[in-house]
């Protein structure tokens, strides 16, 4: 007898070990790190942000200073990345401008989450007329191109660096609002909001408390290529002028600043567009690498 129950008490403790091993994060832990370009991408934006958080104590100038001894100089021992139509150096202002860049990235990503997450939570749980409101007005914005969008906004709003962060986010949440009623809709004829409903759980908590945290999956993967997205539309936005204002560095006004002499010094416009390419496209790799690792359909 004392055998037999020997032999099953260590059986239990596999199998409770197993399903703490197998538990839903954790495959989708091991599904992420399986995929190799979305690991390469949450390497290289680790790098950039601890970058830019040291810069101030790892940059090898002041992003201001001002040699004219050494203007429109190409990369040398010196200025490993070269000066630019001030003799400032290009490596400094990089790694300021990303800063500025990556912070208005994620800041706009969260104001346009916030606002969708919002806004698609009210259209999909209540439906009916307050559905129909929201929807139309998401399809009058999106009959809007993005960037005309961004222009009007900023005729108003002051294009200090929080005034860009707000301009973005107010004008590419339609998507994410789209997403979060679609993933509304689907959760709220499960059985456990049936249940919530008949105890009598008020509507902000069946929504802020069972409904947004079991949505968070494709949330999350919009919020990681919405950062993307943000980092374009700074560029955008700073390149025709609109954006970050000099002598604020910022990846997107560097590449503005460049293209009156992109012939006699091309480094100037090289650099930060190769910032901005390499960062939108891991913040990519990132995203899809979530999709894939929190999609229930996949497999072990």
């Amino acid at each position: 007898m004392a055998t037999e129950l020997s032999k099953t008490k260590p059986n239990r403790a596999v199998s409770e070990a197993e399903a703490v091993v197998d538990s839903p994060w954790r495959q989708a832990r091991r599904r992420f790190f399986r995929n190799k370009l979305a690991v390469i991408g949450l390497v290289v934006i680790t790098i950039l942000v601890s970058i830019s958080i040291l810069t101030p104590w790892i940059a090898p100038y002041n992003p201001e200073d001002i040699d004219l001894f050494n203007i429109q100089s190409p990369p040398n021992g010196e200025f490993w990345l070269g000066t630019d139509e001030l003799g400032r150096d290009v490596l400094t202002r990089l790694m300021y401008g990303s800063r500025i860049t990556l912070s208005v990235g994620i800041v706009a990503m969260l104001i346009s989450i916030g606002v969708g997450s919002v806004l698609g939570a009210l259209a999909g749980y209540y439906g009916g007329r307050i559905d129909n409101i929201i929807m139309r007005f998401v399809d009058i914005m999106l009959s809007f191109p993005t960037l005309f969008l961004l222009i009007i906004m900023a005729a108003y709003v002051e294009t200090t660096v929080f005034g860009v962060m707000l301009i973005i986010g107010l004008t590419s949440w339609m998507t994410v609002a789209r997403l979060v009623r679609g993933e509304f809709l689907s959760l709220k004829e499960k059985e456990f909001i049936e249940a919530s409903r008949a105890l009598g759980v008020k509507d902000l908590r069946t929504i802020f408390r069972h409904l947004l945290p079991n949505a968070m999956g494709p949330i999350t993967v919009a919020s990681t290529l919405g950062v993307g997205y943000a980092i374009l539309y700074e560029a955008s936005l700073s390149f025709l002028g609109v954006g970050i204002q000099p002598p604020t560095p910022s990846w997107g006004n560097m590449l503005s600043n460049a293209q009156a002499d992109i012939s006699i010094a091309p480094w100037l416009a090289i650099w930060p567009g190769v910032c901005i390419f390499i960062t939108v496209l891991c913040f990519n790799f990132i995203g899809d690498g979530l999709r894939d690792a929190l999609d229930p359909k996949m497999k072990n």
